[in-house]
Protein backbone atom coordinates (compact mmCIF):
# COMPACT_ATOMS: atom_id res chain seq x y z
CA UNK A 1 0.00 0.00 0.00
CA UNK A 2 1.26 3.88 -0.52
CA UNK A 3 0.17 6.47 1.24
CA UNK A 4 -0.36 9.86 -0.75
CA UNK A 5 -0.62 13.26 0.95
CA UNK A 6 -3.13 15.17 1.39
CA UNK A 7 -3.38 18.98 0.70
CA UNK A 8 -6.09 21.49 1.62
CA UNK A 9 -8.17 23.76 3.88
CA UNK A 10 -11.89 24.29 4.66
CA UNK A 11 -12.17 24.57 1.27
CA UNK A 12 -11.50 21.15 0.33
CA UNK A 13 -9.28 18.95 -0.16
CA UNK A 14 -6.17 17.26 -3.19
CA UNK A 15 -4.25 14.29 -3.52
CA UNK A 16 -1.50 14.85 -6.70
CA UNK A 17 -0.62 11.22 -8.09
CA UNK A 18 2.75 11.98 -9.86
CA UNK A 19 4.82 9.26 -11.55
CA UNK A 20 8.41 8.94 -10.20
CA UNK A 21 7.68 10.33 -7.08
CA UNK A 22 4.17 8.39 -4.65
CA UNK A 23 3.53 6.49 -7.98
CA UNK A 24 6.66 4.04 -8.96
CA UNK A 25 6.53 3.73 -12.87
CA UNK A 26 6.09 6.47 -15.70
CA UNK A 27 1.87 6.49 -15.96
CA UNK A 28 0.87 5.27 -19.35
CA UNK A 29 -2.66 4.49 -19.48
CA UNK A 30 -5.23 5.34 -17.20
CA UNK A 31 -8.94 3.91 -16.30
CA UNK A 32 -11.98 3.49 -13.92
CA UNK A 33 -14.00 1.39 -13.06
CA UNK A 34 -17.50 2.41 -11.87
CA UNK A 35 -21.23 1.24 -11.90
CA UNK A 36 -20.16 -2.34 -10.69
CA UNK A 37 -23.07 -4.81 -10.44
CA UNK A 38 -24.02 -5.96 -6.77
CA UNK A 39 -22.40 -9.71 -6.66
CA UNK A 40 -19.78 -8.96 -9.71
CA UNK A 41 -16.39 -10.29 -9.79
CA UNK A 42 -13.77 -7.86 -11.81
CA UNK A 43 -10.12 -8.43 -13.18
CA UNK A 44 -10.00 -12.30 -12.35
CA UNK A 45 -6.64 -12.05 -14.44
CA UNK A 46 -3.17 -11.70 -14.09
CA UNK A 47 -0.76 -9.44 -16.24
CA UNK A 48 2.99 -10.82 -17.19
CA UNK A 49 4.71 -7.35 -17.04
CA UNK A 50 2.28 -4.42 -16.07
CA UNK A 51 2.47 -2.69 -12.97
CA UNK A 52 -0.57 -0.65 -11.73
CA UNK A 53 -1.73 1.24 -8.97
CA UNK A 54 -5.29 1.00 -7.96
CA UNK A 55 -6.72 3.83 -5.70
CA UNK A 56 -10.35 3.67 -4.40
CA UNK A 57 -11.69 7.46 -5.08
CA UNK A 58 -15.34 6.83 -3.95
CA UNK A 59 -16.81 3.77 -1.92
CA UNK A 60 -15.37 0.80 -1.27
CA UNK A 61 -14.55 -3.01 -2.65
CA UNK A 62 -11.79 -5.85 -2.17
CA UNK A 63 -9.12 -6.73 -3.58
CA UNK A 64 -8.28 -11.03 -3.87
CA UNK A 65 -4.04 -10.98 -4.57
CA UNK A 66 -2.69 -14.24 -5.39
CA UNK A 67 1.18 -14.42 -6.16
CA UNK A 68 0.26 -18.29 -6.93
CA UNK A 69 1.92 -19.36 -3.45
CA UNK A 70 -0.51 -17.55 -1.02
CA UNK A 71 -3.43 -15.35 -1.08
CA UNK A 72 -4.51 -12.00 0.99
CA UNK A 73 -7.28 -10.24 0.63
CA UNK A 74 -7.38 -6.43 1.20
CA UNK A 75 -9.79 -3.16 1.04
CA UNK A 76 -9.72 -0.49 -0.44
CA UNK A 77 -11.37 2.19 1.29
CA UNK A 78 -9.54 5.54 1.37
CA UNK A 79 -9.10 7.76 -1.58
CA UNK A 80 -5.61 9.21 0.23
CA UNK A 81 -3.98 5.28 -0.18
CA UNK A 82 -3.56 3.09 -3.27
CA UNK A 83 -2.69 -0.53 -3.93
CA UNK A 84 0.36 -1.40 -5.87
CA UNK A 85 0.10 -4.57 -8.28
CA UNK A 86 3.49 -5.97 -9.55
CA UNK A 87 3.28 -8.60 -12.33
CA UNK A 88 2.18 -11.69 -12.31
CA UNK A 89 -0.51 -11.31 -8.85
CA UNK A 90 -3.78 -12.88 -10.35
CA UNK A 91 -5.94 -10.22 -8.80
CA UNK A 92 -9.71 -9.85 -8.32
CA UNK A 93 -12.06 -6.88 -6.95
CA UNK A 94 -15.52 -7.71 -5.40
CA UNK A 95 -17.62 -6.29 -3.00
CA UNK A 96 -18.14 -2.94 -4.41
CA UNK A 97 -20.23 -0.31 -2.68
CA UNK A 98 -22.53 1.33 -4.22
CA UNK A 99 -21.18 4.45 -5.92
CA UNK A 100 -17.66 2.98 -5.68
CA UNK A 101 -15.45 4.17 -8.38
CA UNK A 102 -12.08 2.35 -8.81
CA UNK A 103 -8.88 4.42 -10.32
CA UNK A 104 -6.42 2.38 -12.20
CA UNK A 105 -3.08 3.93 -13.46
CA UNK A 106 -0.59 1.12 -15.43
CA UNK A 107 2.51 1.61 -16.82
CA UNK A 108 2.20 0.35 -20.49
CA UNK A 109 -0.60 0.52 -22.82
CA UNK A 110 -3.26 -2.43 -23.14
CA UNK A 111 -2.06 -5.23 -24.16
CA UNK A 112 -3.74 -8.36 -24.24
CA UNK A 113 -0.91 -11.03 -25.36
CA UNK A 114 0.12 -9.51 -21.78
CA UNK A 115 -3.13 -10.77 -20.07
CA UNK A 116 -2.96 -14.56 -17.96
CA UNK A 117 -7.24 -15.09 -18.50
CA UNK A 118 -6.86 -18.33 -17.21
CA UNK A 119 -6.20 -19.56 -13.24
CA UNK A 120 -4.85 -22.91 -13.54
CA UNK A 121 -2.27 -21.34 -16.85
CA UNK A 122 -1.77 -18.48 -14.06
CA UNK A 123 -0.71 -21.03 -11.72
CA UNK A 124 1.60 -22.98 -13.90
CA UNK A 125 3.69 -19.65 -14.92
CA UNK A 126 3.79 -18.75 -11.67
CA UNK A 127 5.85 -22.00 -10.22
Amino acid sequence: MIDFDERGDHLGMLVALEAGRNVPFPVKRVYYIYGTLAGARRGRHAHHKLRQLMVCLSGTCKVLLDDGRAQETVTLSRNTQGLLLDPMVWHEMFEFSKGCVLLVLADDWYDESDYIRNYDAFKAASR
